[in-house]
């Protein structure tokens, strides 16, 4: 069924903000497809395959990387959206949620993800402290719209799509103190005022949870498919690697304050490692998940809500399923996470990306006039960005682009180039 069939969306969410980038009109995709294959054929897509999910990518070949996330979010988030369609009350064969839609914010959710994870997040936040932060979120924001064609030129998405990514809403300067996550960059609110349709409605909702409760639909399933996939594959990961074991969870379980719940949902995992059937495990949990969510009318006063469908739904999670997703968190987080092996690599990951970041800011950010030096440290294409930078902010914005976009290998082998005495190669590629 093409797309201008389905009345629960309309020009309103198709638009693209770029009228010189447009679809071909003889295109037989819909644009929500035409977004999803820019995705997946895109550079920033790619080298997710080399970014950590949990255990540093190339470590081990079996684990998930940040690319095979997304993959699984994707098909959760594609699953829930057919189950959405096939049983809620709410909706038809013609006014449907686009499962197209719902799988390119999916796969695009965590494309502004930095090398080494969360601890590469937190590292290069701290770095951008002066000049407006660093936010995965904001950071998929910005690589769809201004750099994934690059190094200017981003992918000129449907304002469904912009949206559907949209987890936060916030600006970095709206903030009375820097906040640590959880935000857009201050030069984003053009974009956030586009995806929804005028700038009014920040005004009318404050900066804070409000706002950040304030999410299309596609956003809704988008973000409890990651929370399924992530708290549920992290634990299975955590279990296949030896840091999860019968044994260390009866011992953090002790320490902790369990209901009737936790216990049953804890017995139900035991069962699964002792038979070591963990996948399986995950698999029925997956299921137990998309069938937890139902759709239900909003009671949120929409601003949009005259220009769009997308708004006018939310997804209520069985609370039982969400506190058994937040009880798989809590303990790869303890588990896992918090292991002495797994700090010992992100301390390492922390230095690495501070010590590159210095370096960057001392060649091409901090000096008063930025232009051709005796080091050339990224490509020429790179470098004229920093020599057109009107000032330090927007170059430093460049350095955490470049860094951002590094796989973890990338990021340990310039490292090792620039610091390392006996590493590097004229024929190393970066």
């Amino acid at each position: 069924m093409r797309i201008a069939e389905n009345q629960f969306y309309g020009e309103f969410d198709r638009d693209r903000r770029n009228e010189n980038f447009r679809r071909s009109p003889d295109d037989y995709r819909t644009d929500f497809q035409i977004d999803r294959d820019r995705l997946i054929h895109s550079a920033p897509f790619r080298r997710l395959q080399n970014k950590t999910q949990v255990f540093f990518s190339g470590e081990y070949d079996f684990y998930r990387t940040r690319l095979t996330h997304s993959i699984e979010v994707a098909q959760v988030g594609r699953s829930l959206c057919n189950r959405l369609n096939a049983t809620s009350e709410h909706l038809r064969a013609d006014f449907f949620i686009d499962s197209d839609l719902v799988e390119a914010a999916c796969l695009a959710h965590d494309l502004g993800h930095p090398p080494f994870g969360h601890t590469g997040e937190r590292t290069l936040d701290s770095c951008m402290a002066a000049y407006g932060g660093f936010e995965g979120n904001a950071q998929t924001l910005r690589i769809l719209t201004e750099i994934l064609y690059g190094p200017t030129f981003g992918m000129n998405p449907t304002r469904g799509l912009l949206d559907g990514v949209l987890k936060y809403k916030s600006l970095w300067d709206e903030f009375p103190q820097p906040p640590a996550n959880h935000f857009l960059y201050s030069e984003q609110a053009e974009w956030a005022d586009y995806a929804l349709g005028g700038e009014e409605w920040r005004a009318a909702i404050p900066p804070g949870p409000d706002r950040e409760a304030f999410r299309s639909i596609e956003c809704q399933i988008m973000d409890w498919a990651d929370d399924t996939a992530y708290s549920l594959h992290d634990i299975a990961d955590g279990f296949n690697a030896g840091f999860i074991t019968i044994e260390k969870i009866e011992r953090w379980a002790a320490r902790q304050e369990l209901n009737a719940d936790d216990e049953a949902s804890l017995q139900d995992l035991y069962g699964a490692m002792r038979k070591q059937r963990i996948e399986a495990f995950v698999g029925r949990k997956i299921g137990q998940f998309i069938s937890s969510a139902q759709l239900e009318r909003s009671t949120d006063v929409s601003l949009v809500g005259g220009e769009t469908n997308r708004y006018a739904f939310r997804l209520a999670i069985d609370p039982q399923v969400r506190d058994e997703s937040e009880l798989f968190k809590r303990i790869s987080l303890d588990l896992v996470f918090r292991s002495q092996q797994l700090q010992q690599l992100e301390r390492k990951s922390d230095y690495i990306l501070r010590r590159l970041f210095q370096v960057f800011a001392e060649t091409y950010v901090i000096p008063d006039s930025p232009g051709p030096s005796h080091f050339h440290l990224c490509s020429p294409e790179q470098e004229d960005l920093f020599f057109s930078a009107p000032n330090e902010q927007e170059r430093a914005r460049l350095a955490c682009d470049f860094l951002a976009s590094l796989t973890d290998g990338q990021a340990s082998q310039t490292y090792r180039r620039l610091f390392d005495a006996d590493f590097g190669s004229i024929m190393d590629a970066v």
